[in-house]
């Protein structure tokens, strides 16, 4: 038999041929896969079934609370006693208390010199003790010669030279006497000594160092209290008096912060940077609060009761203005319609809404990926905006 010619065709390494009805097999497996949660769009919290596509979404049911209109601040701590101490008079320092030495009140920080002090002291005790002796002699004469003068027996010339001399003594006495007080003060000058309670916290000196009248020695501070002192701009000064309460943060520690309230509020306004300042008085008895920490200042301007509030994510902004997505029940189907939002305080994350009703269902998570009528599924439904799970970002991945 004779074979036909052997030919190369190019067709020869094509896999075979599929029926017709093959591409509308693959799109119903497609579509089955993105029921199931297998494309792109299911990435961004939407899925699809018979009736369309179905956007997850997180949403939270509005309820009555109370909301506190917070007004944030940056401020500084101070000490309340806080002190440079100064020599009181010239002298050479002989000692200084240590550092990080605790103190009483009238505690001695430093002592100087002495030496010349005492001896003035001295001379000056010397000088009293011979002007009260002149005193008593003119005193006794005065005594022994008022008779002879009522009797006549000497003139009025000679008494009224009596009684001069007793004056200059006693004139003399007080002079001595003043001039000792201000030689025992100058004795009492050259020690250093704390006006409150509180510890050395720096030297300025050193032992045998020379200083003049004025020169700081130490710095001692007490720390058992402090002060935050903050500026508040100047449109909330209506808002902001003596007793408003606040909540202090400080950068280097974590936890709740220290609730106190406003102890001074200023009554000029700072030109340069149109705020007026306020203090707040904390206290520190494990001194772990320091001196020019920065603190966060929470002030509450005022307490909202019945307050809606809902997480800042869940506005929706465009040029209609600020709105909200809200689930709207339609028998077993829940959907997606768009409602104003009236916005009014808001402190961090949250934001009270002025015109919505208790029990809405707002939707504050995947809102972003809804047009209004859109099916919705909610993944995730809350009871307030500090519930634990809550976002802060439109941030929502598909579930199963």
């Amino acid at each position: 038999m004779t074979h036909p010619p052997y030919t190369h065709s190019t067709d020869s390494h094509r896999a075979p041929a599929f029926p017709a009805a093959l591409p509308a097999a693959v799109l119903a497996i497609s579509v089955l896969l993105a029921g199931c949660g297998g494309d792109a769009g299911d990435m961004q919290g939407v899925a699809a079934d018979q009736e369309g596509r179905v956007v997850r979404v997180e949403t939270l049911v509005l309820s009555p609370s109370t909301f506190e209109d917070v007004v944030q601040i940056t401020g500084t701590v101070e000490a309340l006693d806080d002190a440079t101490l100064s020599a009181r008079t010239a002298g050479t320092v002989m000692s200084l208390a240590p550092l990080g030495a605790s103190l009483s009140r009238g505690g001695e920080v430093a002592r100087l010199d002495a030496a010349l002090a005492q001896a003035a002291v001295e001379q000056a005790e010397a000088q009293v003790e011979s002007a009260q002796a002149q005193f008593d002699l003119a005193e006794d004469n005065m005594r022994r010669n008022e008779p002879l003068y009522r009797d006549s027996v000497i003139s009025a010339v000679e008494w009224e030279n009596v009684r001069s001399q007793f004056n200059q003594a006693g004139a003399a006495l007080s002079q001595s006497q003043a001039a000792l007080s201000q030689a025992r003060e100058q004795f009492r000058q050259t020690s250093v000594t704390t006006p409150f309670s509180g510890t050395v916290e720096e030297h300025f000196v050193e032992i045998g160092e020379q200083v003049a009248l004025s020169t700081p020695v130490a710095r001692v501070i007490n720390t058992d209290r402090v002060k935050v002192v903050a500026g508040v701009p100047e449109r909330y000064a209506a808002d902001i008096t003596v007793g408003t309460p606040v909540t202090v943060n400080f950068r280097a520690y974590a936890g709740e912060g220290v609730r106190s309230e406003v102890s001074f509020v200023g009554r000029a306004i700072n030109p340069q940077n149109r705020t007026f300042p306020v203090e707040i008085l904390i206290g520190n008895p494990t001194g772990t609060i320091k001196p020019e920490m920065v603190a966060r200042v929470s002030v509450t301007r005022e307490r909202i009761e019945g307050a809606l509030v809902v997480p800042r994510a869940a506005i929706v902004r465009d040029e209609d203005g600020n709105s909200v997505f809200v689930v709207d029940r339609d028998g077993d189907r829940s959907v997606a319609m768009k409602a104003p939002a009236a916005l009014g305080a808001g402190h961090g994350g949250n934001v009270v809404v002025t015109n919505l009703e208790e029990g809405d269902e707002v939707i504050v998570l995947g809102q972003s990926n809804l047009t209004e009528g859109d099916r919705v599924q909610v993944m995730n439904r809350y009871s307030s905006p500090d519930a634990a799970g809550i976002p802060t970002s439109d941030s929502l991945s598909a579930g199963g």
